[in-house]
């Protein structure tokens, strides 16, 4: 699939139309697979400080567990009422509405650039790690979260069976989910393994670790039972080839 720059508007707009089902989704108590992995990915992550970037933000989660860790973080989102929600949660210390392919950043400004489970929802995810890598210092880390391409195939083949789907192609999915009284419209792009590492080639990025996490064993989080033996998520590091 042929990617464009200026594609993310769509993106935007999309997210800006279900802003107000995501926010009650992502905020519910436990109702997230995030919550089943939270101090998992925190532990990924590390405790650190100095700047560290936030793209594709959302109501802020992940720009307050940063902030947790010890980062100073600037929260960016190109949905204006993502950043609102963000920023009335004090999630970060700075706040950019702008598209992961345009960060008002300067070049190496991050010592720790995030994206989580972002990367799915736009299309020109190269131009995305392409501008992460830019704003990373050459001694920083870029870390991503993406939703596993097993679990993405998972429904393809429940929708299409396993004749119907093509596992190598860049697939757009529109799903709407409902749990637990809550909805929630999902639309973006299921890709192979392969497409993310040729990105993080392309952009001069090379992984340090890689990790295929289990949901918590805490029985809290029993709903979320099926991916402590199935992978839901995929957490690279990457560093710039400078790093």
């Amino acid at each position: 699939m042929t990617t464009n720059p200026a594609a993310p508007a769509q993106d935007a707009k999309h997210w800006a139309g279900v802003a107000a089902d995501w926010i009650t989704w992502a905020r519910t108590p436990g109702h997230d697979a995030f919550w089943a992995y939270r101090d998992a990915f925190a532990a990924f992550v590390g405790p650190g400080s100095g700047p560290a970037a936030d793209i594709g933000c959302g109501e802020g989660r992940q720009s307050r567990l940063l902030s947790e860790l010890g980062y100073e973080v600037t929260a960016c989102d190109p949905v204006a009422a993502m950043l609102d929600a963000a920023r009335a949660s004090d999630s970060a210390t700075t706040y950019h509405q702008a598209p992961a392919t345009a960060l008002p950043l300067a070049d190496g400004a991050c010592r720790l650039t995030l994206l989580y489970n972002c990367l799915m929802d736009i299309e020109a995810a190269e131009a995305a790690l392409a501008e992460a890598a830019r704003v990373t210092a050459p001694d920083g880390r870029v870390i991503l979260s993406i939703v596993h391409p097993i679990a993405d195939l998972r429904p393809a083949c429940e929708d299409w069976g396993l004749d119907g789907v093509d596992y190598f192609a860049n697939r757009a999915f529109s799903v709407v989910a409902q749990e637990n009284g809550l909805n929630m419209h999902f639309s973006g792009w299921a890709r192979p393994l392969g497409f993310y590492i040729a990105a993080l080639n392309a952009a001069g990025l090379q992984i340090t670790r890689l990790c295929e996490p289990p949901a918590s064993s805490d029985p809290a989080y029993d709903r979320h039972a099926r991916w402590r033996r199935l992978p839901l998520f995929l957490w690279i590091e990457a560093k710039t080839s400078q790093g």
